[in-house]
């Protein structure tokens, strides 16, 4: 029924999270660099799946596919909601404990453990938070990209690297500019509906040009 795909979003996002966990963790240390590998080579696999699926599908569910994989909210209903809302708020409560041990881990891992932090329970706590948030998100909307790149990094321009208030202002200009996206794709081709996720790719991609480059010419000075 209608919980069917939210649900599978979820028990796919937290499987795929905990295999994750597994690969890249060796004698209770989680490595970042190989956490990263893997959700790349886990990413290719996802999109082999998906590539399936589209060879499988009929009309019907080809244009439903299609529209997924670039990202839409056509399908947005309260019943989804309630359920991203739910995970969304244990997101949160898992982030907002981590903002201090996070704060920390900018200066390294090392000097995070002599402060006392638990630096490997955090990294779970900190994947724990993105599976609950991500599953059910893309489930519903399908995929949206270059928010969650860009977003937290013109946070930091503005706010800084404090995590206290780069998590809560990430997540309300994320919102706000998903927002404003969905709306210009609702206008440029009305009556019809452009897939949110082509603006934000579209907008997105000079804005992290622009950053990379920024970051670049700011390590060489």
């Amino acid at each position: 029924g209608i919980w069917g795909v939210p649900v599978a979003g979820v028990i796919g996002s937290f499987c795929a999270t905990f295999l994750l966990y597994l690969f890249a963790t060796r004698q209770g240390v989680t490595s970042v660099s190989s956490l990263l590998l893997a959700g790349v080579a886990f990413g290719s696999f996802a999109g082999a799946l998906t590539g399936i699926l589209v060879f499988k599908a009929d009309e019907t569910a080809l244009r439903d596919l299609t529209f997924w994989t670039m990202g839409s909210f056509a399908g947005a209903n309260w019943t989804g909601a309630e359920l991203l809302g739910g995970f969304l708020l244990v997101a949160a409560a898992i982030s907002a404990r981590l903002t201090v041990p996070l704060n920390a881990m900018l200066l390294n891992e090392g000097n995070a453990r002599l402060m006392g932090h638990p630096v490997e329970r955090v990294k779970g706590g900190a994947m724990l938070a993105v599976a609950c948030a991500v599953g059910p998100a893309v489930a519903l909307s399908g995929v949206i990209g270059f928010i969650g790149v860009v977003v937290p990094h013109l946070v930091r321009l503005v706010t800084g690297p404090d995590h206290r208030f780069v998590l809560p202002c990430s997540a309300v200009l994320g919102a706000v500019l998903l927002i404003a996206s969905d709306t210009l794709a609702r206008t440029i081709a009305a009556p019809a509906e452009m897939p949110v996720g082509i603006i934000t790719a579209v907008l997105g991609t000079p804005v992290f040009v622009w950053l990379l480059a920024r970051q670049h010419t700011g390590n060489r000075g």
